[in-house]
């Protein structure tokens, strides 16, 4: 029985890549990984950086958790929303989602 498998076990290997197309081959992996994940969220992550160092009073801001203010006052590391009347909430300005252009705004009006 043994005499069956025995020339299949007698038949050389294939020969293997050489390590250089190996390290090739991680290399463009890397690289591919790199511009694919890595590079678009640090471009993502400047943006937005870029976005919470430059409100001003008066912006119409959207945050993290949904909510839709009025930025009233600007300090070095938080910011005050004006969520409603008489409402005002300090927030840090990593809590800075958005800002919304003052077109994209509606202002509410009630009439009776």
């Amino acid at each position: 029985m043994t005499q069956i498998f025995l020339p299949f076990l007698a038949q050389a290997a294939p020969p293997g890549q050489s390590s250089s197309t190996t390290f090739i081959m991680m290399a463009l992996m890397f690289v591919m990984m790199y511009f694919v994940l890595i590079r678009p969220q640090r471009m993502k992550q400047k943006e937005h950086e870029k976005l919470i160092n430059n409100v001003k009073v008066g912006d119409h801001v959207i945050l993290n958790g949904g909510e839709h203010g009025i930025i009233t006052s600007v300090k070095e590391r938080t910011v005050m929303v004006k969520v409603a009347d008489n409402v005002k909430i300090e927030y840090d300005r990593a809590a800075i989602a958005s800002i919304s252009k003052k077109s994209d705004v509606v202002e509410a009006t009630t009439t009776a």
